[in-house]
């Protein structure tokens, strides 16, 4: 009988498991299209066919009416625009992930596009580089050591239909957004209860926060943390996997800010700092 043994990549450990999430963490920053290659996001306001350029690349770009899918392109086959497999020459509609198939889109060999809608139900280009200053320059995501005594057990108790938090986001000037938190996450620190919002991102839930840390040893905007309720109506907040938001990588992001009851007044010594170039110091 042949005796098998597990990959020796395969975490055993809490501190194995988390030495593992920081190196998906650092791969995943320096994808062709990972937080780090993006070089612009543009949004298109403008009435139906009223064209428009976009810094970075060829082509003109407008929105399509009303309920319509994607934007629409206008490019001549000089531009080189690579939509599908195919050298763009005329007016064609480009769609993002909302439609069926989202469009490839390549400007160059390091250039490439992606089409998102926004909750407003208008649509941006997204323009990455593989060749980006910003990944030039990345040198590392700085981190806390895995520290058990932040894996904080706490209640989630469902709330029916959901009930709607104002949430503000750092390019709107001051403007909010409602989300739907799906229930309500209890815990407590050091005799203290919190109840912070969680936001459905995916299966999971999102928990934008900021605490003592923020601007002094970590991020100055917050950092964000994916939990799941267990069947028994507890949850873990394991704050080891507090990571940055995509604007610590790249200003071309727009990403939401802690709500009132997000923002903890102790420290979170706990998960992802900041971004840092190769010289060890902040990359932003």
């Amino acid at each position: 009988m042949t005796e098998t043994t597990a990959s020796p990549s395969t975490p055993h450990t809490p501190q194995e498991a988390y030495a593992f999430f920081r190196s998906r963490r650092h791969e995943m920053a320096v994808l062709p299209q990972g937080s780090l290659a993006l070089v612009n996001t543009q949004w298109f306001y403008g009435a139906p066919g009223e064209t428009e350029s976009v810094w970075g690349v060829n082509g003109l770009w407008s929105a399509l009416p009303t309920g319509e899918k994607g934007v629409q392109l206008t490019a001549t086959a000089a531009d080189n625009i690579v939509v599908d497999g195919v050298v763009v020459d005329g007016l064609i509609t480009v769609t993002g992930k909302d439609a069926e198939a989202a469009s490839s889109i390549v400007f160059t060999e390091t250039t490439t596009g992606t089409i998102i809608k926004g909750e407003d139900g208008a649509y941006a280009l997204r323009v990455w580089d593989s060749n980006s200053d910003d990944l030039q320059n990345f040198g590392s995501i700085d981190a806390f050591d895995y520290n058990p005594n932040w894996v904080i057990t706490g209640t989630f108790t469902p709330i029916e239909g959901g009930r709607a938090v104002e949430v503000s986001h750092l390019k709107d000037q001051g403007a909010s957004r409602d989300k739907v938190i799906p229930g309500d996450i209890r815990f407590t620190y050091e005799g203290v209860e919190y109840a912070p919002s969680a936001f459905k991102e995916g299966r999971a839930l999102m928990i934008v926060f900021s605490d003592a840390t923020s601007g002094d040893t970590s991020y100055s905007v917050g950092r964000f943390l994916m939990v799941a309720p267990n069947p028994d109506g507890t949850i873990t907040l394991d704050f080891n996997r507090a990571y940055l938001p995509p604007c610590a990588f790249s200003y071309n992001f727009n990403c939401p800010m802690p709500p009132a009851e997000n923002r903890f007044p102790f420290a979170v010594e706990a998960g992802e700092k900041n971004v840092l170039n190769k010289a060890g110091e902040l990359l932003h």
